[in-house]
């Protein structure tokens, strides 16, 4: 029975090392090739969560592999438990500020010392406000999300395109301000002006690196993406969780099996 859970324990934590060494392969070559904004911001917390992993392997196959000690499972014990805290906290973040109503119920219970008001309002302050666009922005446009759309010849035949949240608002300028229509890319604001006051008619432009990329409509439609991507990072983090916590239960299991003193004092 031990031997079987050693090998349930084995083959459980060669997953765990294959996505550590994964990530850290990944962060290393961002590091030594030409590199995206977007990239380069996701390089350091790749490298962090790829050594993790690996350690966290590590002391698991140490310690399942050397069973006349008990050190190596009860350092990986520690390790998962610490990492399921962190997991539980992530996940439960992502769900309240990707979900509007979860966020309005906490902010009339109120945590704390403090009441939080409304959990998306985090997402427009860490990533759109406070001089953080720029870098939201240089994302958008490395990503070259614009190429995609189709040139038509017609209006209508452009308008029948599926587009994004952030296609449709950072890549043509807003109907109502009324542009002619000449590509995909470049529109022609009439010689009046644009037929309504707003500020997106004013923004756009026809350089293919500005667009309608600093949009309040852009901004939205980014923020509604970011909103769906966090909400599935918090059922992915779900996935996780539960694996993790099968490893744990085996973990502690293979441990309790191992440890010379349970055999003594049975």
């Amino acid at each position: 029975m031990v031997r079987m859970s050693n090998a349930i324990f084995n083959c459980l934590n060669i997953i765990p090392l294959v996505l550590g060494l994964f990530a850290v392969a990944v962060s290393v070559y961002f590091s030594r090739s030409g590199v995206t904004a977007c990239q380069s911001s996701i390089r350091t917390p790749l490298l962090i969560t790829g050594l993790i992993f690996i350690v966290v392997s590590v002391f698991a196959f140490l310690g399942s592999c050397l069973n006349n000690t008990n050190v190596f499972l009860t350092i990986h014990s520690i390790l998962l438990f610490l990492i399921i805290l962190v997991l539980f906290y992530v996940t439960f973040f992502a769900l309240v500020i990707s979900n509007k109503a979860l966020s309005k119920q906490i902010a009339g219970v109120g945590i704390g010392p403090f009441r939080l008001k409304d959990y998306s309002n985090w997402l427009k302050n860490y990533y759109v406000d406070n001089g953080k666009w720029e870098d939201a922005r240089s994302c958008l446009i490395d990503s070259h999300i614009c190429k995609a759309l189709h040139n038509d010849k017609h209006l209508l035949g452009f308008m029948k395109q599926k587009f994004s949240m952030i296609q449709s608002g950072c890549c043509k300028p807003p109907i109502y301000c009324k542009f002619e229509y000449i590509n995909s890319t470049f529109w022609k604001m009439p010689k009046s002006g644009p037929d309504v006051p707003d500020s997106d008619c004013l923004t756009w432009s026809n350089h293919k690196n500005k667009l309608c990329f600093d949009c309040k409509s852009c901004k939205g439609g980014f923020l509604v993406d970011l909103r769906k991507q966090w909400r599935f990072l918090a059922f992915v983090n779900l996935g996780i969780l539960m694996v993790i916590l099968i490893v744990f239960n085996i973990g502690c299991s293979v441990r309790q099996r191992s440890d010379p003193t349970a055999d003594e004092a049975a």
